[in-house]
């Protein structure tokens, strides 16, 4: 059993074939005390058609103090069949009626010749530098966001992350990447992380050198998104799941009361249809005792915990409303 601690060719989660991630950066100067940072992160699952190819997924809740919708139906079907969307606590609905609009433009059947829809949006609060009562995020922008995907997309503070802080400095959208390997087996597990919790003095860097006073805010969250080519079914995609959580921790944080720390694991090796005529399918699944699936979740963990730094490293300093000022934060 080889240790999976090589990097995909682009070290983030869409080194896992077909996935893309698009961003709607949001921000603005309103006033002497109010401004938007904000924004909307797309992540989608596969270059075809979500909801008429769904994809096996499952979610963990590592602490439940969030605001996600979908989660529910992933958990009871096992099945992913929507873009997953990111973005702030106040923006949920907005997002969430956006990517309706794009789905039903997409999937006319849905909603009249056949059946309804589950959507995946995730949050975290960005008030702190984001005048999020404003609720400067619209539906359209959901929109732009799923039509911006690409492989290429950018980390830091942008998209959903704009806002966020992570470890008492700038944190938002990090990315990252392993390969699990056994003899000639190979699989891609990629993680995207919105970086949102933390205390300063909890974060385990050897070379972290920022010294300026942490902002006093409430507890954050965190959304990870984990991203596998790997045979897996719902089942063992939250084995996976679970297995982000230890990456989370080895960056330091011991989860606060007041935190939504919820991972979303999916495959995109196998498609299911949405409609088929067969009483009875038959799937490829990786045995759980093959040496290949604890290398999967070590990649997990390393990709996570990677995806988490990356956030910082990506991230840039931002003022924000009542002029407040998030440094990025210094490393050696």
């Amino acid at each position: 059993m080889v240790r999976p601690v090589e990097q995909g060719k682009l070290n983030s989660i869409a080194d896992v074939e077909g996935v893309a991630v698009g961003h709607v950066t949001l921000e603005e100067d309103l006033s002497e005390t109010e401004a938007v940072r904000t924004g909307v992160t797309a992540i989608l699952p596969h270059a075809g058609n979500w909801f008429e190819e769904k994809v096996p997924a499952a979610s963990f809740v590592l602490n439940g103090f969030g605001k996600t919708v979908g989660l529910v139906q992933i958990d009871e079907l096992g099945l992913l069949e929507s873009p997953i969307m990111l973005t702030n606590t106040f923006s949920v609905a907005a997002v969430l009626q956006g990517t309706m609009n794009w789905m039903l433009r997409e999937n006319p059947a849905i909603g009249d010749s056949t059946s309804s829809l589950n959507l995946v949006v995730g949050e975290c609060n960005d008030s702190y530098l984001n005048s999020m009562r404003r609720m400067a995020v619209t539906p359209l922008h959901a929109e732009e966001a799923i039509g911006n995907a690409r492989t290429d997309f950018a980390q830091g503070a942008v998209g959903a992350g704009k806002g966020m802080i992570c470890y008492g400095v700038k944190g938002g959208i990090g990315s990252s990447s392993r390969l699990a390997r056994s003899g000639e087996d190979h699989f891609t597990v990629g993680v995207l992380a919105l970086t949102n919790f933390g205390r300063k003095e909890d974060i385990i860097l050897t070379n972290w050198l920022a010294d300026e006073p942490a902002p006093d805010k409430p507890d954050g969250s965190v959304i990870i998104v984990v991203a596998t080519d790997a045979p897996l079914d719902s089942r063992q995609l939250k084995r996976l799941a679970k297995r982000a959580a230890i990456g989370l921790g080895r960056t330091g944080t011991s989860i606060s009361n007041g935190s939504g720390d919820i991972i979303i694991a999916f495959s995109n090796a196998r498609r299911t249809p949405h409609q088929a005529n067969e009483a009875f399918e038959a799937s490829r699944i990786l045995r759980d005792d093959h040496p290949l699936m604890n290398e999967l979740f070590q990649a997990s963990v390393e990709a996570t915990e990677e995806a988490i730094y990356q956030s910082l490293f990506h991230a840039e300093t931002t003022t924000g409303r009542l002029g407040r000022v998030v440094e990025k934060g210094i490393f050696n």
